[in-house]
């Protein structure tokens, strides 16, 4: 395994976030070239052998993606690939190969590669493949991070808000919420005050599309 390159930073000279591009190939020329390739425009690398070496280093919660080589000593890339998705379902595969082979392309980016070059390859096509895919790969962790923020949000309501809310998105009004409840209009009120606070919203619509990433449905009427 090489060493760590230079780690991209997020700070306002410039430079690149934190995120880190993961090499396997058996090819020690090849790791070092990519590598150096990559470094040289300020990306964080750590290029492994073998894919046993890429399972056991530790990986971060941050943006990333992997060039693969398909024809690898050890393993199929391509098999590795199917195997990885127990690891890092969602990390962008990069493909590399020396031999190219249309059916091996084809099967590879219907398994979710995101590219498959031919060496030799523009430099700068690498370069660009590995933005996108850094950049598909800071979307998702992003998503993931304000879903679990709203998760948080709903998990903080009690259980009576709870329902208030799921009357809400039935469209109930709070009249129709306090008959359905037996409570009065005015504990409803206030409910209903507690859970737009809790969940970070200043209207119905907001609340309604919270709930619907959260999966959360509309209460059916008792009456």
């Amino acid at each position: 395994m090489t060493t760590t390159g230079k780690s991209a930073s997020g700070d306002s000279d410039g430079s690149l976030a934190p995120s880190i591009v993961y090499i396997i190939d058996d090819d020690e020329d090849v790791r070092e070239s990519l590598g150096s390739l990559l470094r040289s425009v300020g990306h964080r690398v750590e290029a492994f052998g073998s894919p046993v070496e890429f399972i056991a280093f530790r990986r971060e919660s941050i943006p990333s993606c992997l060039i693969l080589d398909v024809r690898l000593r050890s393993e199929s890339g391509l098999a590795f690939q199917q195997s990885i998705a127990s690891l890092a379902p969602h990390i962008p595969i990069l493909f590399i190969t020396g031999f190219p082979d249309v059916e091996m392309s084809v099967k590879a980016m219907k398994a979710g590669a995101m590219e498959f070059f031919s060496k030799p390859f523009r430099e700068q096509d690498m370069l660009d493949a590995v933005t996108q895919a850094l950049q598909r790969d800071a979307e998702r962790l992003a998503f993931e991070s304000s879903i679990a923020e709203l998760r948080g949000r709903y998990q903080s309501l009690t259980p009576k808000e709870r329902d208030v809310l799921e009357f809400v998105l039935a469209g109930l009004l709070n009249k129709q919420i306090a008959d359905e409840m037996h409570l009065s209009e005015i504990t409803i009120k206030l409910h209903r005050g507690q859970v737009m606070r809790k969940m970070g919203v200043r209207s119905v619509v907001e609340l309604v599309r919270h709930a619907q990433v959260l999966g959360v449905n509309p209460r059916a009427r008792r009456s």
